[in-house]
């Protein structure tokens, strides 16, 4: 009886255990069951909603040239300065050019008497030509009557002789005037806009003007300047490098994806873009394409051998290949930074399921910014 009553009281204490056994069974196979999730749903979101943390800011970065030489006068910016469109960067010295112009100025000036004096010079050369053909004409008139008569007998040959030497002068006056008309034609050429004179001087108070312009060196656009490597007093060298402008008018995002997320990709499909520069926010965009091929090989230089890079793991390394992706959210403008990094989703279908998990997965990647 005393055995009976023991294996009585120790009944009840299975149960709690085959509890535990059942609860660590559904806990297992909710892990298991999660996982499984996971890994489906990374199969499927790689290929419907794509997603890289690999992307960053880029932009037009524009080196500042001068393109004339001179004393810089004047600096308006410094280091990492923000600018507008036509904001003046740098004035160099105007001095030179401004003597140029008026250089240029009183060519095209001098030019333009010249073709005056000209017209003048051709008119009279016109009017000789006339007036030498108008008298071989009167020579001729007179020849004829004379070697009519020197025929008949009733002048001498001399006469005759002398009506002849009066034609061949005539003649020589009238080739002289022409010659001299196609000479003065020739040293002014077309008395238009086309003169060679003219458009050579109208050239060259261009050309001066436009130096004259170029000492005052602008913003190309919206956006900031860095490496600000020049001082007032410095001379400033055509065609050498001063400064640096990044726009901020034409900004986008070159995102790295994987080789095997671009299958569905193309462009104008819509994009969620978390910036680090901005957490909690998520900014709209659109694909505009997608990389054609990245460089892979390992180039060796004349007379030597590639290497060849050995890999252990059991997988490989994916490739990835630029896709790059326009702002739609004009919110966006004055939080982009070059280089800046960012996280890129790409809404390639219509899955609502899919799309759903791929907008709370970019709002919590956003949120963790302030963390990270």
């Amino acid at each position: 009886m005393a055995e009976q009553e023991n294996a009585t009281t120790q009944q009840p204490a299975a149960a709690p255990a085959a509890d535990d056994n059942r609860g660590i069974q559904r806990l297992t196979l909710g892990v298991l069951g999660f996982c499984g999730f996971l890994l489906v749903w990374y199969l499927v979101a790689d290929r419907y909603t794509p997603y890289t943390d690999q992307a960053r800011v880029t932009g037009h970065i524009v080196p500042i040239v001068p393109r004339v030489s001179g004393n810089v006068v004047a600096v308006n910016v410094d280091v990492n300065s923000r600018v507008a469109a036509g904001d003046v960067l740098l004035r160099i010295d105007q001095s030179d050019f401004q003597i140029a112009v008026q250089q240029a100025e009183a060519k095209l000036e001098q030019v333009t008497q010249q073709l005056g004096g000209g017209m003048e010079e051709l008119t009279v050369a016109q009017a000789a030509l006339s007036q030498a053909i108008t008298q071989r004409d009167y020579v001729q008139a007179q020849a004829a009557r004379v070697f009519e008569l020197e025929k008949r007998g009733v002048l001498p040959v001399t006469d005759g002789d002398k009506a002849r030497a009066e034609i061949e002068k005539s003649r020589a006056d009238v080739d002289s005037a022409r010659a001299r008309l196609q000479q003065v034609q020739q040293q002014i050429g077309d008395q238009d806009e086309d003169n060679a004179y003219l458009q050579e001087a109208l050239a060259a108070l261009e050309k001066a003007r436009l130096d004259l312009a170029r000492t005052e060196l602008r913003s190309p656009g919206d956006g900031g300047v860095t490496s600000v490597n020049i001082a007032v007093g410095n001379y400033a060298n055509a065609g050498q490098a001063i400064m640096t402008f990044i726009s901020s008018d034409t900004v986008w995002i070159e995102a790295y994806m994987r080789e095997n997320s671009l299958g569905n990709i193309k462009p104008g499909d819509p994009v969620d873009i978390a910036l680090d520069m901005a957490p909690g926010r998520v900014f709209d965009g659109a694909v505009v394409s997608t990389g054609f091929a990245v460089d892979w090989k390992n180039a060796a230089d004349a007379g030597q051998l590639q290497s060849v890079s050995s890999e252990n793991s059991w997988l490989r390394d994916s490739q990835r290949f630029p896709v790059i992706i326009r702002f739609t959210d004009d919110s966006a403008r004055g939080l982009l930074r070059g280089g800046g990094q960012a996280d890129v989703v790409v809404y390639t279908s219509g899955n609502w399921i899919t799309n759903s998990l791929a907008w709370l997965w970019m709002r919590f990647v956003s949120l963790m910014s302030y963390a990270y």
